[in-house]
């Protein structure tokens, strides 16, 4: 059977006017009806082989793989290892990421012109060189435009984000006596409970720093008992003994107030901010992994 929609149409029409002339002819004063128009439906586009689609937008499995494969190459280099489904979940998540972002840029009316990407290409170096560059990283031109245009409008959008926070928060000025054994860290809570002197207790444990932690925003420290503890505190107050990787903890918040982030803790505090952000846009978003 035929199935060209052109020729199908032909066919119609053909039909449509043969019963026309027929009616026609067995009664002259029957008028000839209009033809309709047919128009047919444009044909759907089929949508690539894909790892993930984000708000209707494709990760291709073409360049979902070729990223695994940088990332796995990148990690062997430096004399590591990671499982590959590991590498494969992290990979899909950081693109996932990436393209969240980048759609947001646009949202925000940030625009990448080829000209724009063009000049950056240029300023890589020669074409020979991005040529070898591309061959070595799995990525042919039209790859490397996509990824490079996406990798600048999320990087944009991240700068965006970061850039928000705010340089001045509530903090916590920390001092901690730590023990590597429960039984230390029960005997200076002990002392402490009737009346010793917190400073001489840490400078004890640890003479070098005194104990001394500095301004401490919330988030910051890597246990999350910990950071809750020590947000619970007042100015004065010491905390109860706290188990970590690192030991058994005494904290004691010597003053609480505004105060502007050292540079790591406001490195962290981006970090954290641009986390926030992507796990919040992932949670309104529609994301549709492939099965």
């Amino acid at each position: 059977m035929h199935s060209n929609p052109r020729f199908l149409t032909q066919l119609i029409l053909i039909l449509a006017l043969g019963l026309s002339a027929c009616a026609s002819f067995l009664n002259p004063s029957t008028p000839t009806p209009e033809l309709p128009t047919f128009t047919p439906e444009p044909p759907t586009a089929t949508p690539p082989p894909s790892a993930a689609m984000v708000n209707g937008e494709y990760i291709t499995i073409a360049e979902f793989e070729a990223e695994v494969a940088r990332f796995q190459n990148a990690i062997t280099m430096q004399g590591l290892s990671l499982p590959a489904e590991d590498a494969s979940q992290m990979v899909l998540e950081d693109m996932i990421a990436q393209v969240l972002l980048s759609q947001a840029a646009r949202e925000e009316k940030f625009e990448v012109t080829e000209a724009d990407l063009q000049s950056r290409i240029d300023a890589l170096g020669s074409a020979d060189e991005l040529a070898q560059w591309q061959s070595a990283h799995s990525y042919d031109d039209a790859s490397f435009r996509i990824a490079l245009k996406r990798s600048v409008e999320a990087a944009w959008m991240r700068d965006k984000i970061i850039a928000d926070v705010p340089v001045n928060v509530e903090q916590i000025h920390l001092r901690q006596i730590l023990t590597y054994n429960q039984e230390d860290a029960q005997s200076a809570l002990e002392q402490l409970n009737t009346g010793a002197d917190f400073d001489e207790l840490a400078a004890l444990y640890d003479p070098v720093t005194l104990g001394e932690l500095g301004w401490v925003p919330q988030g910051y420290l890597l246990d999350a008992s910990a950071d809750e503890a020590v947000f619970a505190l007042q100015a004065g107050q010491h905390s109860a003994i706290i188990a970590t990787d690192a030991g058994f903890h005494i904290f004691k918040a010597i003053e609480r107030a505004d105060h502007p982030l050292s540079p790591d803790a406001l490195l962290s505090v981006q970090e954290q901010a641009l986390k926030n952000w992507i796990a919040e846009k992932r949670a309104s978003s529609d994301i549709v992994l492939a099965p």
